[in-house]
Parts: C-alpha cells; structure tokens; sequence
C-alpha cells in the first residue's frame, strides 16, 4: 500500500483506497493510504515545527531543492506520463506533456527563488530608511482536483516551497497515484522533514481537517464552485487567505470572416480534447449566422472522425470520462439538453471497446440559446453547445451573459474586432485564434466572477499569494 508522507517519513494508514484505470475497469493501478484526521493534524504540525527554519534557510538550498524535482520530473515524462493517463484517462500523449509540464514549473521555480525581489526605499524623514521585503506566509493547505493529477499540484506546491512556505497537501480522491509518485520525488529532494507533507483521502475529511485548522494559514484550491464557496466561509471565519479557482462556462466565439480551419481546430482542441474534463474547455460556440451552417457541419465530420479509446493506445485522441459518476453527469446534461430543445447533431453514446470503460463519443448541441442550461452550467464532459448570433455586438454580449470568467476566445481575422474582444470581454484569460484550453507556465492563471477568488496561480504572479509584505523602517545614527 502507497503510504503517506508525514514529517519526513512515509507512514501506513488503516484504511485504503483501490485506483481503478477509466480505460480498463478490471485494472487497478494500485492500493493507496486514507489518511485520518489524526494523520493530518500530524502534518500540520509537523509543518509548523519546519517553518522556521525553512522560511529563514539558505535560498540556494530550496532552489537546488526544485530544480531536483523539476529535472526528474523531466528525466522520468514517459513512465509518469503513462502513469498518469492509467488513473486519469487522458490520452498518452496529453499525460506525457502534462508530466513535463510540472518539470518546467518546477524548474521555474526553483528559478524564481533567486529572485524575489524588494525594494529600498528613502524615508519622507531625514536619516530613516525604508526596507519592503516578501516573507512566506507560513502553512499553506493545497487541495487539488483529479483532471491535471501532476500539473496543477505542481504549479501550487513549487511556488509554496519557492517561496519558503510548509505544505500539507490533499489531492483528489480518484487520482491518489501522480500525487504519490510527485510527492515520492520531492521527499528525495532534500528539503528538510515536516516542510512537505502529503495526505491522501476524502474531502470530507482531510480536506476538512486541512481547512478547519488554526495552524494552516492560507488555502489554495481548485475544484467546484460548491466546494470552493464552502471552504471560503470556512477559511473566512479563521481569516485565512484564500485562493480558489473553481470552473469555468467558456466561450469560443466565431465571426464571418474567421479562417473556418483555424476555428474548427480550435473548437476540437479547445472542447473536446483531454475528453472535455478542463476547465478552461471551451463548451460554448458562439457562432455568427453566415459562418454558422459552415462551422457546424465541419465541426460535426470533425467530431464523428475523432477517435475514443483506451488512454495507452497510440491511435487514441479522446480517452475516457473520469469514472462512472462523472459519466452519470454527462449523461445527464445530454438528456437536459434535448429537454431545454437543442439538437444533437452528433455523439453522446456510450462507446463499446475491447476494454470495459468509460468511453462516451464527442457530443455537439446545435442550435442552442444563451438560457439553456447547457449554455450556463459547466458540464466538465466531452458536451459542447452552438448558438447563432447575428453580429460581433451580439457574440461579445453573449460570452459576457455568464456567472464564470476563466478563459474566452475569438476566431476572426479581423484586427479591429480581435483587439476589442481582448479588452471588453470579461475572463481572466482570453485567446485569439488559438483554444481557450492550454495555457503557458510562466504567466498568470484565473479568472473573474465566480470562476476564481485570490491572487493569479503561476508565473511571476504567484508570490502575491504565497507571500506577505512587511515594511522596515531604521534610524541610522551619526556620531
């Protein structure tokens, strides 16, 4: 059985967890530690007697310490990316990049150890002078979601470390064995017993006891928005600094004169590839009326060619649904769909392989309206919309009629309309011809409205959430 990492030791739990492969139902990936809330109040204070010493330690230590697990994480992208795509079900070569690109977060990070940077300022009064520093903010709780199991524990945990702070940190239930191969690598990496801990198991109570705590003094989560909304009131009540990022309802628009390949790539990239399960997916085509009958028709040969299969095999470009609830959702939202009026123009079915899966073929609603629930609520599947608009003003007032915020994107060549969109349509991020998902490491992360909550994830951008700014003053004397 998969341990947990408490303290610098790897320590057995009572209870575990077996992690089946969405591909092959009769496959089980491993057997993997529960932790209980004991074992987590052990990491939080095993956190908290480190975090002096790690936030007053040599910086050159904590960036050799990154740039360990960066490399390796880099050395290792096939055997953990294959790992990877067994537990999650993305595509082989969506797991291998993804594995790769927490090595360069690592890598960045251990980078932006050497530069953090403040600032020496002259007093407004004769002979004081003013020092700004960043100091860690002390025990960060880091709860992560199962659709990037590597990535995105990755982009939270580098910058936590980097930054001279102690982590406990819980990933998603189903997706025990990238976190435990990550954690596995950073407890070789040299940094000292009780700066990183991992603890594996239920939201309702390792997250819980994670959250509830006095002694963790910031969380940072990706997940629902009911999560995020209910760890926020907890956190609120102990003043904790939060940073939550929890979805997204993205909008691809396309204009009349947008190049139909350009758009049609993106549409598949930005929706349906990694099986849907993104959340900055692009499950809204907003589509202007003279381009309309073209898009759809190229969208849906475009769908009905993708092939659904096994994560490993190399023919595969769409893996399987998570599990068998999530499948259950979409299922769901393709029956609430026909209900609200729209058509399905294509997929939607379950998928028959030589494996026992949870395969369901690429599904496209058309003719769609703004009010729609599948317009509205994110569905996290293989399931996007189309809707016709009549104009640019139109479209951009439609991509704004959300509750979420995250990432957007036009397809036009027009210069005019693209520079509008970038400055009026309200998303943290937004593309131009290219797919709303698949964003870069090394620039900001999040979105608006109730897609995100806190300081930007990634990049330089980080350190506003995992540090705290002091000012020092000092009088200097002269005989």
């Amino acid at each position: 059985m998969k341990c947990n990492f408490i303290d610098g030791q790897w320590r057995e739990s009572t209870a575990s967890r077996s992690n089946i492969n969405p591909s092959d139902l009769d496959e089980i990936v491993g057997e993997y530690a529960q932790a209980d809330a004991d074992d987590v109040r052990a990491a939080i204070a095993a956190a908290l007697a480190a975090r002096a010493g790690w936030a007053h330690g040599g910086i050159q230590a904590r960036s050799n310490a990154l740039d360990f697990v960066g490399s390796e994480l880099l050395a290792r992208q096939i055997e953990l990316g294959t790992l990877l795509s067994r537990e999650e079900g993305k595509t082989l070569a969506e797991g291998i990049a993804e594995v790769a690109r927490a090595g360069q977060i690592f890598k960045f990070f251990a980078g932006e150890v050497l530069r953090t940077a403040g600032d020496k300022l002259p007093s407004v009064r004769p002979f004081v002078e003013v020092e700004v520093t960043r100091e860690p903010i002390g025990v960060v709780g880091i709860i992560t979601p199962w659709n990037f199991p590597i990535a995105i524990p990755a982009w939270k945990i580098a910058p936590a470390l980097a930054y001279g702070n102690c982590v406990v940190f819980k990933p998603a239930d189903l997706v025990p064995a990238s976190a435990w191969a990550l954690a596995e690598i950073i407890s070789r990496s040299g940094i000292p017993p009780g700066v990183f801990n991992l603890v594996m198991g239920r939201g309702s109570v390792v997250g819980h006891a994670i959250v509830s705590s006095p002694d963790v003094h910031a969380i940072s989560f990706t997940g629902s928005v009911e999560t995020g909304h209910a760890l926020l009131q907890r956190g609120a009540q102990q003043l904790k600094r939060m940073q939550l990022e929890m979805g997204g309802k993205n909008p691809l628009v396309v204009l009349d004169d947008a190049d139909l390949d350009v758009a049609i790539d993106c549409a598949v990239q930005g929706a349906y590839f990694s099986t849907g399960q993104r959340c900055t997916a692009s499950s809204r085509f907003i589509v202007q009326k003279g381009i309309y009958p073209r898009f759809v028709a190229r969208l849906t040969e475009a769908l009905e060619h993708l092939r659904v299969g096994h994560a490993l095999d190399p023919r595969t470009q769409i893996g399987p649904v998570v599990d068998e609830s999530q499948l259950r959702d979409d299922e769901g939202y393709l029956a609430i769909g026909k209900s609200e009026g729209a058509k399905l123009a294509c997929g939607g079915q379950r998928a028959v392989r030589d494996t026992r899966g949870h395969f369901l073929s690429p599904a496209l609603f058309v003719d769609a309206t703004p009010k729609m629930r599948i317009a509205r609520e994110e569905i996290f599947g293989p399931i996007a919309c189309a809707m016709a608009v009549d104009n640019y003003e139109e479209a951009l007032a439609v991509a704004n009629d959300s509750p979420f915020g995250l990432s957007s994107g036009i397809c036009t060549t027009s210069l005019k309309y693209a520079t509008h969109f970038k400055r009026h349509v309200r998303s943290g991020m937004t593309m131009v011809n290219v797919p709303t998902a698949g964003v870069d490491y090394h620039v900001p992360f999040g979105g608006t409205k109730a897609s995100s909550y806190g300081p930007r994830e990634q990049g330089t951008y980080a350190v506003d959430f995992f540090t705290t700014v002091k000012t020092a003053y000092t009088k200097a004397y002269f005989d």
